[in-house]
C-alpha cells in the first residue's frame, strides 16, 4: 500500500507550497545521512531520507498536474497556459544569499533538496562553492567543470573552474615533489647503511 505523501511529510494537503517546502527542508536537515555517518542509525536515516524525497517529489508532481488541469479548465487549452513549471531560480537566489553570509550548511541542505531534474549549471556551480568552502577542492573542481560544460558562455563558471583547476594542479605538483624528496632521502639512507657495513660512511652526519 502506497503511503500518502502528505502524511509522510506531516503536512496538511491544504498547505501552501511554501509551507510544504519549509517542512521538507526541516526534515532534510533532521534526517540528512551526513548527520548519522558511521553510526548504527546511518541506514535508517538513509531510508528515511529517500522516503522524504519521494514524498516531496510526488507532491510536486501532483500539484503540477493540478495546475495543468486548472489551466485547461480555464482556457480550454491543453497547454500549461499561465502555469510555469518550476525552474528553481528563486531557490538558487536564496542559496546564493546563504553562501554570501557563509551559511554553507544551510546552502548545502537547500541544494540537496533540489530535485535531480532541476539541477542545472547553477546548481553544479553552487554545489562546487559549498565543497570549496569545506576544503574539498577536488570535489569542487568536478562540480565547477560540470557547470562550465553546461554553460560555457558563463564567465563566473569558467573562472571558478580554471581557478580551482590551477589550485589542484599545484597541490598535485607539490605532492610529487615531496614524494621525490622522500625517495631520494630513502635511497641515501640505504646507501649509507651499506657503506657503513663495508667500513665506509657515505653520509657522515648519520
Amino acid at each position: 500500500m502506497e503511503k500518502d505523501p502528505y502524511k509522510v511529510l506531516g503536512v496538511d494537503p491544504a498547505a501552501t507550497d511554501e509551507e510544504i517546502k519549509k517542512v521538507y527542508r526541516e526534515l532534510v536537515r533532521k534526517y540528512h545521512p551526513d548527520n548519522y555517518a558511521n553510526t548504527p542509525l546511518a541506514d535508517l536515516a538513509n531510508e528515511k531520507m529517500q522516503e522524504i524525497n519521494a514524498a516531496y517529489d510526488e507532491i510536486q508532481q501532483l500539484r503540477k498536474a493540478e495546475a495543468q488541469r486548472a489551466s485547461y479548465d480555464t482556457t480550454g487549452n491543453s497547454s500549461y497556459g499561465g502555469y510555469q513549471q518550476y525552474t528553481g531560480s528563486s531557490d538558487f537566489a536564496d542559496i546564493r544569499a546563504c553562501i554570501s553570509v557563509r551559511n554553507f550548511a544551510e546552502a548545502d541542505i537547500r541544494l540537496n533538496a533540489v530535485h535531480a531534474a532541476d539541477r542545472n549549471a547553477e546548481w553544479f556551480y553552487l554545489k562546487g562553492v559549498v565543497f570549496r568552502a569545506k576544503g574539498w577542492y577536488f570535489e569542487a573542481s568536478k562540480y565547477f567543470d560540470n557547470a562550465y560544460r553546461m554553460e560555457p558562455s558563463n564567465m563566473e563558471y569558467r573562472n571558478a573552474a580554471e581557478s580551482i583547476r590551477n589550485y589542484t594542479s599545484s597541490v598535485n605538483q607539490g605532492r610529487s615533489t615531496d614524494d621525490a624528496i622522500c625517495n631520494l632521502c630513502s635511497t641515501l639512507i640505504c646507501a649509507d647503511c651499506c657503506c657503513e657495513m663495508c667500513g665506509g660512511d657515505l653520509v657522515p652526519c648519520c
